[in-house]
């Protein structure tokens, strides 16, 4: 009898703890009409559908979006969703639609539905702002996730800073950013063709909590964190072993090329910035380039760069100081530089477009530049592994990798600017065993921040 009793008494616990994880959740949408609804931008057909929301394709109109009329700033979102394996989707959320912003655009944080074969279903993107924010590139688990043929189940959780995004139980995003921290909702039928006509996206079991969500936040593995805040680095990162080369008020840590001291003019620390101040276009004729005073060997660098229309700039690695200085001091060079004005785009000495904006100076060309613009910020990653493999990325995307000291980079810089003695002392351009990162001063005005280093083993 007390058996039966303590076991009652646990079913009606477990039933009552049962009752509160649903009675945690608001329907976002009432499966019934667009109440709390309103359409934005694109003339796409929704429907309501045996309680779900439903949208068609149509060719010759915009990205439309059927929007929440209410903000939502800390939230857990979770929906069901079943996209015809031919569109391309997404969840936008914390965003916005302003008059002052390009005509009303929506603009703002997207979880992306992606059928193709990239699979990047579950990764961020900043629609009509900044591109991609996190891409499924390094996470091979998110990018199995996504079901083509059936139902997929999304879990989207913002709380503050911190973005984290779940696809069919699996994280595939885990962003941290503050550029937006409230608004609202919307579902997207993304613009088409005439052959993806009357293909349809349908999304069900919507559903919203908003209160006490940091105590209803997921517990689980993580993909890798991408920091978006500038100048400044989280307790992971910390623990990774970042660090900050420029803490966004001062110019300690760096000086100048081939001197002891910080340049007295031509760059300015501002609004969280390193700006180079623009002169007359020549190199290093102005404040001169800067370098780090420590030097590196194994490393991963991260920063960003905003560049001015026409502008030229660079950031060097292994830089060593040991040449005599003829402008700008030498070293490997991620080449900065607006392709579309700047006549060095077209400029090189034997492989064509070497010079073009994320390659690698002179010697490769790179490929996939994913570039977000002049007057908005991009940001660049150099990687260089303990056994001297070398990478460029530009806004999370791969765009040269090379092996440094390797016969096939000796046989390209014989072929490039910097086989003259000048350039090449030693017969070993770009092969000293560590170096100074230097940003180049061309003469350009370009701003860097949230400029931070790791040692790689």
């Amino acid at each position: 009898m007390k058996f039966s009793l303590k076991l009652a008494t646990l079913c009606l616990t477990l039933f009552c703890a049962g009752c509160s994880q649903s009675e945690r959740w608001t329907p976002l949408f009432n499966g019934k009409d667009f109440t709390g609804f309103t359409q934005l931008n694109g003339q796409a057909p929704f429907t309501v559908e045996d309680g779900m929301l439903v949208g068609t394709s149509v060719p010759g109109t915009p990205n439309s979006f059927m929007a929440t009329e209410q903000d939502y700033g800390d939230f857990i979102l979770e929906f069901d969703v079943l996209c015809d394996p031919s569109l391309n989707s997404g969840v936008q959320f914390r965003s916005l639609s302003l008059p002052t912003y390009d005509n009303g655009r929506v603009h703002g944080y997207q979880c992306e539905i992606d059928p193709s074969d990239r699979a990047w279903s579950g990764g961020i993107y900043d629609e009509a702002r900044r591109g991609w924010l996190v891409t499924l590139l390094d996470n091979p688990a998110g990018q199995k996730a996504y079901n083509r043929t059936d139902w997929n189940h999304y879990r989207v959780e913002c709380l503050g800073n911190n973005i984290r995004i779940w696809l069919n139980g699996v994280n595939t995003a885990n962003l941290i950013d503050d550029m937006t921290l409230s608004g609202f909702i919307a579902f997207q039928v993304h613009a088409s063709g005439e052959d993806d006509r009357g293909k349809t996206i349908k999304w069900k079991n919507i559903r919203i909590i908003t209160e006490n969500v940091a105590n209803n936040l997921k517990v689980g593995e993580l993909t890798a964190e991408v920091n978006f805040i500038p100048n400044y680095l989280t307790e992971n990162e910390k623990a990774l072993g970042w660090k900050l080369l420029f803490d966004g008020k001062t110019s300690t840590g760096w000086r100048g090329a081939h001197k002891t001291t910080f340049p007295e003019h031509g760059w300015k620390i501002a609004d969280g910035q390193m700006i180079v101040q623009k002169s007359d276009g020549s190199e290093s004729t102005n404040g001169g380039d800067i370098v780090t005073d420590e030097t590196f060997s194994a490393f991963e660098l991260s920063l960003e760069f905003k560049i001015t229309e026409g502008a030229n700039s660079g950031i060097k690695y292994f830089v060593t100081e040991s040449e005599k200085q003829h402008g700008s001091a030498y070293g490997l060079e991620y080449q900065i530089l607006d392709d579309k004005v700047h006549p060095d785009a077209k400029l090189y000495t034997t492989v064509p477009g070497s010079r073009q904006c994320a390659g690698l100076y002179d010697l490769i060309k790179p490929q996939n530049i994913r570039f977000n613009g002049v007057g908005q910020w991009n940001k660049a990653t150099v990687k260089v592994f303990p056994n001297n493999h070398v990478e460029h990325w530009l806004n999370g995307f791969k765009t040269v990798e090379y092996e440094r000291g390797s016969e096939a980079f000796r046989e390209l810089v014989k072929g490039s600017k910097y086989a003259a003695p000048s350039y090449n002392t030693d017969g070993l351009f770009g092969e000293a065993e560590k170096g100074h990162i230097l940003l180049q001063d061309h003469g350009d005005e370009v701003a860097f921040r949230s400029i931070k280093i790791r040692t790689l083993n």
